[in-house]
């Protein structure tokens, strides 16, 4: 992956012990989705059609060069919409595991780095529930159950971290998530042609080095 999408940074000098993590992270999501046609209570999905929840998995990282690696995450979302009147407000959630494989571009000092994530993910919807009143009439198409449970997309996230001595790595992400799969069926003779989810995410994660980061060199 770190070949396909950053050539120059696989070719920086190789790491003479890999960094190797091993943790946590969670946080905080506003999702929504891109509906075409669009639904009338929820004319701009920026705005009165996000909804928010949570977010929280386990995350792998090894990075064997000297600014590349690679992340593997295995996640819990919540994800979903919500349509709002001066009235009723009507929200769906949607649970997702999903699991992303990402590369890891690092820069900065070894204590202190920043860093971008980028890459596919895919997922499955566990479960989908609602609330409030179907204020766009019982029989529109987004009341009805999703009809396809599996996900697919992209994932992107900007942040930085802190690598302690004794006390492993903590860092803050801000991610982007985008899916290429909608919820509803989206053929020229179903009612939407376009029903993808989106969410951004602001998470904060620990990660546990799983060898001494005292051992890492680079090699010229």
């Amino acid at each position: 992956m770190c070949i396909a999408l950053g050539a120059p940074a696989w070719a920086q000098p190789r790491l003479r012990a890999p960094e190797m993590y091993l943790g946590a992270q969670g946080g905080v999501t506003a999702s929504t989705v891109l509906f075409s046609p669009t639904v009338s209570n929820m004319s701009n999905p920026f705005t009165n059609g996000v909804t928010l929840g949570g977010n929280a998995g386990l995350v792998f990282r090894y990075a064997g060069h000297k600014v590349c690696g690679l992340q593997v995450e295995f996640n819990y979302m919540h994800r979903g919409w919500r349509e709002h009147t001066d009235t009723a407000t009507y929200q769906r959630n949607l649970h997702y595991l999903e699991l992303p494989f990402l590369m890891h571009l690092y820069f900065g000092k070894r204590a202190v780095r920043g860093f971008v994530n980028l890459g596919p993910q895919i997922g499955v919807c566990l479960a989908d529930s609602a609330s409030g009143p179907r204020i766009g009439g019982t029989s529109a198409k987004q009341y009805s159950s999703i009809e396809s449970r599996f996900d697919w997309g992209l994932a992107g996230g900007l942040g930085m971290y802190v690598r302690t001595p004794n006390a492993g790595v903590y860092q803050l992400e801000l991610r982007a998530n985008y899916s290429l799969g909608s919820v509803f069926h989206t053929s020229p003779t179903d009612h939407f042609s376009l029903a993808n989810p989106l969410d951004v995410s602001l998470n904060i994660g620990w990660l546990w080095p799983l060898n001494r980061p005292k051992q890492i060199k680079f090699e010229n």
